[in-house]
């Protein structure tokens, strides 16, 4: 049992990471998207839209970094020291943005409440891509603590893996607005979600080959037979989720489009941790390396199974409750 308790954290955590990554990122999608829109009116029906749930939507936030605190300390205390800089600002800018949301329902004047929310939106999912970059690339560490320096993070890669997550998060936007809303804002999301497809794949190709041409263990994981023979099917329904995407924009269907979003980065995801498992700090900490006390990760455990129902709970009734579409003048006060 102490062997396998790791890897049901580790499971855990990852399937936190993958909601916050899915829910959260549609709502910074659609702040992303903020600056394309043409009045006051479209924004505040992009801003209807995401309402009832943006909240909610971070609670995996914070399952995710308490879990690792929690069941991993070893890796929390290198991960941290790791990428401070970045963490700081991604904090900040959920915090900027959050602010701006409620701030601008009761402001006479919404310009500076936009700009705050669109810049905290795209600082935030830029913040998250360079972390997440800079994490594949590898962190230095020695006798089990971080040695590298303060901005080790900050590399090509990783920068190029911000811009992509921005990306990403806006076809998740675009793709939610087709889906929740109707009229002008919904056609021209359609567009958007178009040329965001494109942007995604080019970077999904990018990664694909920039990871094993430059980290061996990659290349090795992905290419060595006969893993791949079992690991072929994931590109090829990569490939089939941004066609099941693009078709459903061409046919104008709703919820198709989101659907195979959500596909998309769930498949881009699995081949990230195909990449790196069992590694938690890549390229030298691996799962069981990192984990805390088994009475710790048993305690932590049935607190969690108790709580994570209620929480998916509330979470599918609040997305049942607050289903259809918006139209334009309905309020969200």
């Amino acid at each position: 049992m102490e062997w396998y308790l790791p890897v049901i954290w580790a499971a855990l955590i990852g399937t936190a990471v993958a909601m916050y990554v899915i829910l959260d990122g549609f709502d910074l999608g659609v702040g992303i998207l903020f600056p394309f829109s043409r009045s006051e009116a479209e924004r505040d029906q992009m801003m209807r839209s995401i309402a009832p749930f943006w909240d909610g939507n971070e609670t995996w936030l914070v399952l995710g970094g308490g879990g690792l605190w929690v069941a991993f300390p070893a890796a929390y205390a290198v991960i941290m020291p790791a990428f401070y800089l970045p963490v700081i600002v991604m904090l900040l800018a959920l915090v900027f943005r959050g602010v701006a949301f409620e701030f601008r329902l009761v402001s006479r004047s919404k310009t500076w409440w936009n700009f705050a929310f669109v810049a905290g939106s795209a600082i935030a999912a830029f913040a998250q891509g360079v972390i997440l970059g800079a994490l594949i690339q590898g962190v230095t560490v020695r006798d089990g603590a971080y040695a590298g320096g303060a901005f080790d993070w900050a590399t090509p890669f990783a920068v190029m893996c911000g811009v992509a997550l921005v990306a990403g998060y806006g076809l998740l936007g675009a793709t939610w607005l087709v889906m929740k809303t109707e009229g002008s804002v919904a056609e021209r999301a359609r567009g958007q979600a178009g040329l965001l497809l494109l942007a995604v794949l080019i970077f999904m190709a990018a990664v694909s080959l920039w990871t094993p041409l430059a980290i061996e263990r990659v290349a090795t994981r992905w290419f060595s037979l006969p893993n791949f023979y079992y690991l072929w099917p994931v590109p090829v329904l990569t490939a089939l989720a941004a066609c099941a995407l693009w078709r459903g924009l061409v046919r104008k269907y709703d919820a198709v489009p989101f659907l195979s979003a959500i596909a998309l980065f769930l498949l881009g995801y699995l081949g990230l941790v195909i990449s790196n498992y069992p590694y938690l700090v890549p390229p030298s900490l691996t799962v069981w390396e990192t984990a805390a006390a088994p009475s710790s990760q048993i305690f932590m455990l049935i607190g969690t199974l108790v709580l994570l129902p209620i929480v998916l709970g509330y979470i599918v009734f609040v997305y049942w409750l607050f289903r259809g579409k918006v139209r334009e003048g309905e309020s969200y006060h």
